[in-house]
């Protein structure tokens, strides 16, 4: 493993991976870690008086700004927006990604989504998981494994997601509204959706449920083998 600690999030289009991930990423930036931001689309097909190839040069510009503020790399992937496959080149895409920053934990989309960008993202992340880790596989960068892969709360990911992780982000959500508010989508007072509201919400609600002023939610992955467990009986 890497001595320096890095949190990855991907996300379908630019917007989703700081709406659902900033905070955590803001936390981990106060540890030290360093963090990078991977948007599969940039989401360009959501302009509604914009077109796409117009709304696709300004969500570039915003989550740019936005992973300025959150002291974050950044990368962007060639996909159009409800357009994302589920195949081997975008997962090798994904997983020369994962070679490059060698992240120690990645956040994404939980596969309960309404949209198909979500869910192919889940998808294409889990699978780029082994071209990642393999060493035979020869590629510019070394082989690289997660150590952890958590599915971040999201308000179209919500369809059987039952977190298991709490994170405190009481500190940084001022700075987190700042990133989130580089998009007009987010920021506009006639907006597609109250992703500001929604958001604020989700974070005094599960900051509750913990018992501090501000928290995110997420689900922590546990592939099969890591679920097998040896016991000589079956008490609790």
């Amino acid at each position: 493993m890497p001595d320096e600690k890095r949190i990855m999030v991907i996300g379908a289009h630019a917007a989703d991976a700081e709406l659902m991930g900033g905070a955590a990423v803001l936390a981990h930036r106060d540890l030290g870690w360093n963090s990078v931001l991977v948007h599969m689309t940039l989401g360009e097909k959501g302009g509604r008086t914009v077109a796409p190839a117009e709304y696709a040069a300004v969500k570039r510009s915003q989550a740019e700004q936005a992973a300025a503020i959150l002291r974050s790399d950044v990368e962007f992937l060639p996909y159009l927006d409800g357009e994302l496959p589920i195949n081997e080149h975008v997962q090798w895409q994904l997983a020369d990604l994962i070679r490059k920053y060698q992240p120690t934990v990645i956040l994404t989309h939980w596969k309960g989504s309404i949209h198909v960008d979500h869910t192919n993202t889940y998808e294409n992340v889990l699978a780029s998981l082994f071209f990642a880790g393999l060493p035979t596989f020869e590629r510019e960068y070394p082989a690289h494994w997660v150590r952890g892969i958590y599915f971040a709360e999201n308000w179209e990911d919500e369809d059987d997601y039952v977190p298991d992780t709490y994170l405190d982000v009481s500190d940084v959500w001022d700075t987190y509204v700042e990133a989130a508010a580089s998009y007009s989508l987010v920021s506009a007072p006639d907006g597609p959706f109250r992703y500001a509201q929604w958001y604020d919400g989700a974070s005094r609600m599960r900051g509750a449920e913990r018992g501090v002023d501000r928290a995110v939610a997420l689900l922590h992955h546990q592939p099969f083998y890591a679920r097998r467990y040896l016991k000589t009986s079956l008490e609790p």
